[in-house]
């Protein structure tokens, strides 16, 4: 169960993180926004291990708090790097 909470979330962080980066337009697929984010959530799990941060019998709040910032940098990252969509339409 936590596998399927892991990518639900990283969804929705993923597709946080597209609203938080720079720019009207960019060209991010939104597959892979959603990738990026359930890959900065499983690399947070594992930072937040790295760092010490113990699991609990509640929510861990520390460790969601560095998984969202890896995946919300990661979808920023990937948005800086693919650019933005700067054509302009003419009708």
């Amino acid at each position: 169960m936590e596998i399927i909470g892991l990518i639900v979330v990283g969804a929705v962080i993923g597709l946080l993180g597209k609203l938080v980066a720079p720019g009207d337009k960019d060209n991010v697929p939104i597959l892979l926004t959603i990738v990026l984010g359930v890959v900065g959530v499983v690399a947070g799990f594992y930072l937040a291990a790295a760092l010490g941060v113990e699991a609990t019998s509640g929510i861990d709040w520390i460790r969601w708090i560095i998984s969202i910032a890896v995946a919300a940098v990661l979808v920023v990252a990937a948005s800086t790097i693919m650019g933005r969509n700067t054509s302009q339409r003419r009708i």
